[in-house]
């Protein structure tokens, strides 16, 4: 049962994925962009821990804590750039 569920999950977060990409190539804004790219970053977390469920390996949960980081200062970075047009002061 455990298996199925991880299954239908990893098939939702990737149809998720398929979305976020397309609104950040489509997106109308630069924010809607940065969103649906932090939105890219947490979705691919969550496909990550579903994989090492999945191949029952604890690999899989590091490399989410590092996306999750990497997805924070990318976004931050990106912010900031945004609105002050400089990231280093």
């Amino acid at each position: 049962m455990l298996a199925t569920a991880v299954l239908i999950a990893m098939v939702l977060v990737i149809l998720a994925l398929v979305l976020n990409i397309w609104r950040v190539v489509i997106g109308p804004d630069t924010t809607d962009r940065i969103l649906a790219l932090d939105t890219l970053y947490i979705n691919s977390i969550a496909l990550l821990v579903l994989l090492g469920i999945h191949m029952t390996s604890a690999a899989y949960f590091e490399a989410a804590l590092l996306i999750a980081m990497i997805g924070f200062i990318g976004t931050t970075a990106l912010c900031k750039y945004l609105l002050r047009g400089d990231i280093i002061e």
